[in-house]
């Protein structure tokens, strides 16, 4: 099982930040689309670094044209060398129509054929055939030598796809190379629910599975409780909840956040439930043997949720020495 770093990255910290994850032994650095821009922190990254998988965790599938995404991802994998993972994650409703501004509509349909335009793409710059996508979401099929970046020495990126709800895990067996687990899952989840789902699409030995997990050390755990709040007040998640007979938690929750009652939702998630998403330790070792314990087998590559760079080095420590 690979230690990967999920971070939030500044573009001014990331080459400095990454060259010290790679030396500390870190196997992959993924980036969010939260409070910054996920592609050009990993810019930075892949000039002073040589071994790391670089990756988005997740970029927003939406808010770009495939044509925009595509040529990010093939600049990206030529400066790293053949390191770069392009994971793409819908995002809810809201964020799309209200934060971005874009439409959100048939999100399912729509993810599956933007992976078919981007790969179409990707070949059209490799020299495979002439630019000719046409789908009910996309069409990409004018491509002049002066647009044109031209083919590279590497492989197409990787494509991951987030996910939570069975159909999304279908999906991304079927047409991803790996997929993002979502932070807001439970291996009773993912054993039941989400890997049979993944098995449906009919690569499951094919598609790598990244986990951050909710991570407890020392005993505060307000700030977990409140995260998995937050994901929990979104129906969207409801499933994992339901699974475990908390779907009234999830109404409760979903009343909280309209009311903006942010104390009493990390008030809502009982020990019950916090022991089901999170692990925990009195120091990293005990945190990273829980968490290897929990995941070995089950995913290839695992993270802190919302680690702090200044915990990166006694995580990598206690990681190796929890193996």
């Amino acid at each position: 099982m690979k230690l990967d770093a999920m971070l939030g990255l500044e573009p001014g910290r990331a080459g400095t930040l990454a060259a010290e994850l790679e030396r500390l032994g870190y196997d992959g650095l993924w980036t969010a689309e939260t409070q910054h821009d996920p592609f050009l922190p990993l810019a930075v990254a892949a000039g002073s670094t040589s071994r790391m998988t670089l990756g988005t965790a997740i970029a927003t599938a939406f808010t770009r044209s495939p044509m925009v995404t595509a040529m990010l991802a093939w600049d990206l994998q030529q400066a790293s060398g053949g390191r770069f993972v392009l994971g793409l994650g819908t995002q809810v409703k809201g964020h799309n129509e209200r934060r971005f501004s874009v439409p959100f509509e048939s999100p399912g349909p729509k993810l599956r054929e933007l992976v078919e335009a981007l790969r179409h793409i990707w070949g059209a710059f490799q020299g495979e055939h002439a630019l000719g996508f046409r789908g009910r979401f996309y069409r990409h099929d004018l491509m002049t030598p002066f647009f044109d970046p031209g083919p590279i020495e590497h492989s197409f990126p990787a494509v991951y796809l987030a996910a939570v709800t069975p159909y999304m895990y279908g999906l991304a067996g079927e047409v991803a190379e790996g997929i993002h687990v979502h932070p807001f899952h439970t291996v009773r989840y993912l054993r039941e629910v989400a890997l049979p789902a993944l098995e449906r699409g009919g690569r499951r030995g094919d598609v790598t599975l990244v986990a951050p997990v909710f991570t407890v050390v020392g005993g505060d755990d307000e700030a977990v409780r409140l995260q998995i709040a937050f994901y929990g007040s979104t129906r969207t998640y409801r499933p994992v909840l339901e699974l475990h007979g908390w779907g009234e938690l999830s109404e409760h929750l979903c009343r909280l956040m309209a009311r903006g009652d942010v104390a009493a939702m990390a008030a809502a998630i009982g020990d019950d439930v916090l022991t089901e998403f999170a692990v925990f330790g009195s120091t990293w070792e005990e945190a990273t043997g829980a968490l290897r314990e929990r995941y070995e087998g089950l995913v290839e590559r695992v993270g802190v949720y919302g680690m702090d760079a200044g915990d990166a080095e006694r995580i990598a420590r206690a990681f190796r020495v929890a193996a």
